[in-house]
This record gives C-alpha cells, structure tokens and sequence, in this order.
C-alpha cells in the first residue's frame, strides 16, 4: 500500500510539474524585414497546438540564442531580445516551477544599428584566388560572411595541392560607435603535397587491390580534393559498399599524403520484384537476383527475368532471362567490362522471334555526367512474321554515349538525359548488313508546384532491308514507351502479309506534372508517333494520344496510373489503361 501511494504521488507531482497541453499565443515584434527569418527560426512557433507549459518555456529558454544568432547573421552585433510569458520574462522564470497554464509568448526584438565592414580581410589566398566580394569596405558584417571567406581561402590552397592548410589566427574587433567590423584572418597554407599510397580496409570482403584499383587514387600526383571527391564515387558506384570514406593521413617527410580507406560492405546479396499492367498489353513480371561482390573484386553478377503479355491482347506471353557480370575498374579505374547472356521469346501481334544473345562490353564514366560505352554482340534470331526470314547468325558493334543532368532517375522535376546509339551490325550466314541509330532526348522543367516534361525519340535503320534484321530490332509504335492511347505496336509498315516494323521512327511526348498534395500528383500528356518504310524518314504514318494521370510519391519513386485515349489515326480505338512504378519517362 505504502509502494502505491508513492507511485501515485510521484504521478501527481510529474502532471503538476509538466502542467496541462494547450496551444499557445505567440506575439513577434520586430521590424519587417526581419519577422520572418526569426519566426522561422524561433522553437516556440514550431510548437504543436498541445504543448506543456515546460515545453513551451523550454523552448521560449532556447529562442534567446536561436534568435540572437539570426541578428548576428544579418550584421546586428547590438540587438536587445525580450521574451515574456504572460508578461513575465522568461529568462527570470525557474525551470523547476513552470506555471499550470501559458496563454501567450511575446518575444520583443530591437536590432540595434546593422553593422558593415571596415577593414576585412583573410590572408594569404592562393595563386589565382580572388577575394571574396561579402567582405569589401561597407558591407554588411554578416557573421556568416567572414566564416564563409575563410573557408574559401582554406579550399583554396588545399585546391592548390596543400591539403593541410588551415586559420592560423584571426582578429576581430567591432566599433560599436560607429557600427564598423575590423577582420584580419591569416591563413597558414603548409607545404604542398602529393598522394601517397592508399591504405586499404582489411576487414573488407573487397580484395585489398581492388580496392586500390576502383579508387584510382594518383600515387604520386599532386594532392587534390577533387580528385578524393572522384576516388570515393567510384567505389559507391561499385554498389559493394555501404558506406565509403577517405581519410587523409599525416604529412610524410617526402611530402607525401597517405590516404586511408574505412568501408562498410553492402549485402552482398538482393532480389527484387516488379510488376506493370496495361489494358492492352496485359500484365508484365519482373525478377532480379544479384551478387555484389562475386570474386572478390566488387564483381556484380546479375540475373534477370521477364514474363509479360499476361492476360493481354498483344500475342502470347513474351519471356527474357539475361544474365550480367559487371566487372568495375578494368584498364581504367573508370571502365567498366560487361558481360552478358540473353534467352527471349516474344510473341508480339504481328510476329513471333527466339533469339539468343552473348555480349561483351566496355562503359566509361567521362565524368558525373558523361558515359561512354562500345562492345560486340553475337546473336541468333529465329523469327516468323509476314518478311517470311530465314534464321538469323548476326554481330552488332553498339557505341554509345549518354550525358544525364537530372536531379532524380524516377521522377526527374529538373534537368537533360540524352542517349545515342549507332550499331553497325553484319549477317553471318548470309543476308545484309547496315547500321542501326536510336536516340531518347528528355528534358525537365519547374515551374512552381509544375514540372514540364518532354520527351523527343528518333530511330532509322541504313543500308539494309527489312528483311536483314530481325523483326524486334525494327520500328513501331504504340502503347506505351511510344503513344500511349494507341494499342499496342499497331502502327508500321502493312505488307500484303502483315504489318511490319518501319526502319524510320519519331516519337514526341510532352507532360504537365501537377503536385496536387505532398504525396498526389496529377499529370495531363500527350504522345505523337510516327514511322515510315524507308530509313530518311520519306513517307510514312503517324498517330496520336492523349490522357491523364495519377501518381503516389512512395518515397522511393512515384506509383504510376495513366488513362488514354486516341487522338488521330486508324490504330487504336477505345480506352487505355497503364500502371507502373516511376514516371513514364
């Protein structure tokens, strides 16, 4: 009974201590300029509407300094805060006697006189540094100003190869009379290094070389951050690695500058699982299995596998199993070598082709930007459809290029993505050769709560028939990928024994992606396709749709439902319908 009533007591004591949650009044008098840089960094209007009488003057206790560093960050070196509760000051109120109830905050700011900068400056900055503009006589002696300019002197020089440059000393002096900032920041640059020897992390599955060789760390050139920016983004781009960082060493006699490596390993195992539907196409499923670092050497083996056309109104159901080795940093820390076989079995509306495929290739990363890639690829085709083909034994020789700025793969509110590919291909047994060229241009813009994209794709197929490729690699249109609203792959070239696919293709798209809510969004588009029998674009066919759309923000990419209808043409009739995860394009 005693344990009870203690027990009982100390709850009481505790609600009579926190006091009962209600919202609070909050009142901020402080010129107009400045009201809404400190409510916005003010903890007491962040509040939820059922705070405590102890939050609420925990929070009001932390406003002092969170609102004094906003004044300094504006060049007000003098300002007076005041913040009452119920007219008394907070800051003479006890933390351990909170009253019951807190109707209102008032928090009073006078700023004082706002003051500039007399005489500022860092020194010395490095061979072609410029000094920083903020810190010119009559500024605005904004704290941040002179931080950020010493931190540009620091990059500066380790720019420059001194990676242990750092502030010396700094002097600052302020003339509150006549509201003038003096600076004097003296930077001591050190001597210029030179990368030694990456030390690699031993409790990594990584081979220790291989992890030398991803990073591709220049022993012996000039120290540079970029260069320790570049060796870090390759191995993340590995996918072996969870985490990755490189830390620099001490200073060696030689002026040298070993660097050490601290991993953390991925999984080195994943799976994962897709699925899209389309009204007229059917139901698609996907699978992949994947191995990260398969000997050793951040190898990533891959294993893919497709059913699609289930249920659909397009052929029968097509299937594809690939398997990939992607081998990162071979004959340059930037190259990677790829290989791949390819089973698949489609059976579309207007032909049917079995086909296997073995691969090699070489990608480069040029920069964060730009990649590169060239490879050969032995294929045999056996395809029936209206061209009445033989077997097919074929090489292709792919090279490509693609530059991508956007700000995000699956749902991209800004920037380009182009891709082109020229593949000069020849018949082994028997039959033509030629050249085959795809290209996919994108491109994104925001406009307030609107993304604008577009979409632009152009194929064509030179000196060989129709009959001299098999008939995937040929051009139609339709559904999507192409003109959605349009049923699928219906738009080519009619032969008196069927359709076949165009060796031209033009493809236009363009979406109004609306954010309706933080999850929910709206997008209105329309696609245009066009495809013609001979490949310099002469003569042809087009069609068109139109629709809208919905998308939910998973987080980890955008839910997609798109609902289509035919706008011109004699391909299509009716409504379409397409889910997916990402955005169309």
């Amino acid at each position: 009974m005693v344990f009870f009533l203690r027990q009982l007591a100390l709850i009481l004591m505790f609600c009579l201590f926190a006091g009962a949650s209600h919202a609070v009044d909050l009142r901020l008098n402080a010129p107009d300029a400045l009201t809404d840089p400190l409510r916005n960094a003010s903890l007491t209007a962040s509040l939820e509407d059922q705070a405590t009488s102890q939050d609420i003057l925990a929070a009001a206790r932390a406003d002092y300094a969170r609102l004094v560093g906003v004044l300094y960050a504006r060049g007000y070196y003098g300002p007076v805060v005041r913040i009452d509760a119920d007219g008394q000051e907070v800051a003479t109120m006890s933390p351990f006697a909170a009253p019951s109830h807190i109707g209102r905050i008032t928090i009073n700011v006078d700023p004082g006189p706002q003051f500039r900068f007399g005489d500022a400056r860092v020194t010395p900055l490095a061979p072609g540094a410029v000094a920083n503009p903020a810190l010119a006589w009559g500024e605005v002696a904004a704290s941040t100003a002179l931080r950020d300019a010493a931190g540009e002197a620091v990059e500066g020089w380790r720019d420059a190869g001194h990676a242990k440059a750092q502030i010396d000393s700094q002097h600052v002096t302020a003339n509150h009379p006549a509201a003038q900032v003096n600076a004097r920041v003296s930077v001591a640059p050190g001597p210029r290094l030179r990368f030694g020897d990456l030390v690699p992390d031993t409790s990594s599955r990584v081979l220790p070389e291989r992890q030398a060789a991803i990073a591709g760390l220049p022993a012996g050139a000039v120290f540079s951050p970029a260069e320790l920016d570049a060796a870090a983004e390759r191995l993340r781009r590995t996918g072996a690695f969870r985490a990755v960082v490189l830390r620099e060493g001490d200073a060696q006699k030689d002026n040298t500058l070993p660097i050490a490596l601290e991993v953390t390993d991925a999984k080195r195992r994943r799976y994962g699982l897709g699925a899209e539907y389309a009204s007229q196409e059917g139901l698609a499923l996907s699978a992949f299995w994947l191995h990260r670092n398969l000997l050793g050497g951040a190898e990533r083996l891959t294993v893919d596998g497709l059913i699609s056309g289930i249920g659909g109104q397009s052929g029968g159901e097509d299937f594809n199993l690939s398997v990939t080795l992607a081998r990162p940093a071979t004959f340059t820390p930037d190259t990677q070598l790829l290989l791949e076989a390819e089973l698949e079995t489609l059976n579309e509306p207007d032909f049917e082709n079995r086909s296997a495929a073995l691969g090699i290739a070489l990608n480069h990363q040029f920069n964060d930007r730009l990649q590169g890639r060239v490879g050969a690829r032995l294929r045999y085709s056996d395809p029936k459809g209206a061209l009445a083909q033989s077997e097919l034994l074929q090489l292709f020789v792919p090279i490509g290029a693609t530059w991508d700025t956007r700000n995000n793969d699956l749902s991209a509110s800004s920037g380009l993505f182009a891709d082109v590919e020229v593949m000069p291909f020849a018949t082994l047994n028997g039959g033509g050769g030629g050249l085959r060229f795809a290209s996919d241009l994108r491109g994104y813009r925001n406009v307030g709560d609107i993304v604008f994209a577009g979409r632009a794709q152009f194929g064509s197929i030179l000196g060989a028939t129709q009959s001299d490729l098999p008939p995937d690699l040929l051009f139609l249109s339709g559904g999507g990928g192409t003109v959605r609203g349009q049923t699928f792959q219906s738009l080519g070239v009619d032969l008196p024994m069927g359709t076949v696919g165009g060796r031209s293709f033009a493809g236009l798209s363009i979406e109004a992606r609306v954010r309706a809510s933080a999850k929910l969004g709206i997008v209105a588009f329309a696609d245009l396709g066009f495809v013609s029998a001979s490949g310099t674009f002469d003569a042809g066919r087009s069609h068109s749709g139109a629709g809208l759309g919905l998308r939910y923000d998973t987080g980890i990419g955008p839910i997609r439902l798109d609902v289509a209808v035919p706008t011109s043409g004699d391909t299509g009739s009716g409504l379409q319908i397409y889910v997916g995860i990402g955005q169309a394009f």
